[in-house]
């Protein structure tokens, strides 16, 4: 029987950290989802809007070698997702490991059969980390603009 697993992730500026998550997932699963998600659940989420849009991010993360499908997320619930589309073992960051939140998960992804693995946070490299860099070479009082918002 093949497992399949779920990376789920904003994948906003993708960087080394996302592929490593991607690669260690790939590596325990036989079918490996990439859940993209979308601008909307991102900016309730993180308070801005992600620097790519949502159908660019998950064009990107298509072509990751590791990736056989992805899956763009329109609301938050990961049981739910799974319910759209079914998984065996769901990917994690390990920040959330041991958190109420990541407990929370644990619980409701037990009630489905679903089990939860944690990778390790890539610490050296994130895209917090790269939008600050970015933040930091603008001009005061620039307007932050998406990558979409930038073409138009």
């Amino acid at each position: 029987m093949s497992v399949i697993g779920y990376a789920a992730g904003a994948w906003d500026m993708f960087h080394v950290g996302h592929l490593n998550i991607l690669r260690h997932a790939a590596s325990r699963c036989d079918f490996l989802i990439a859940g993209v998600v979308d601008d909307d659940m991102l900016e309730a989420a993180k308070g801005r809007r992600p620097v790519v849009p949502v159908h660019e991010r998950a064009e990107i993360v298509s072509h990751i070698r590791y990736v056989d499908a992805v899956h763009v997320e329109t609301q938050p619930d990961k049981v739910l997702t799974w319910r759209e589309r079914p998984f065996d073992v769901f990917f994690k960051g390990d920040d959330w490991k041991g958190s109420p939140k990541g407990l929370e998960l644990e619980r409701r992804f037990a009630e489905v059969g679903v089990r939860v693995e944690y990778f390790p946070y890539t610490v050296h490299t994130s895209s917090t980390a790269l939008r600050r860099a970015l933040d930091s070479v603008s001009p005061p009082g620039s307007p932050r603009l998406s990558v979409g918002e930038a073409r138009r």
